[in-house]
């Protein structure tokens, strides 16, 4: 049995880019690259007998697209998308914030 986590490794060399910006399309002269989050993890193990496993799995959050009309290129984001990230981002941030404010009054 080959090695999982060497396996898994050589199938996530596919991510990365290719898993953030899709293909583009072409819709009436407008081209459209679609923009996403990405997220990903993988895990292997093998005990002393040679039984082993392995799994996966990740998500992915459409954020928005590109659009290129003629020369006009701009990001055209997907506003639920980006609440949804944005919300608890802006929570975290103020809590921190809040955190390291109190410990500088001390």
């Amino acid at each position: 049995m080959p090695n999982l986590a060497l396996e898994l490794g050589k199938q996530a060399t596919s991510l990365g880019v290719n898993s953030v910006y899709g293909e583009q399309q072409d819709v009436d002269g407008i081209r459209l690259v679609p923009v996403a989050l990405s997220w990903s993890g993988f895990g292997a193990g093998e005990d002393t007998d040679g039984n082993g496993g392995g799994g996966g799995g990740g998500f992915a959050v459409p954020l928005g697209a590109y659009v290129r009309k003629g020369d006009d290129l701009r990001f055209e984001p997907n506003l639920v998308s980006l609440l949804a990230i944005g919300i608890p981002f802006v929570w975290v941030a103020g809590r921190a914030l809040s955190r390291v404010i109190r410990a500088l009054k001390r």
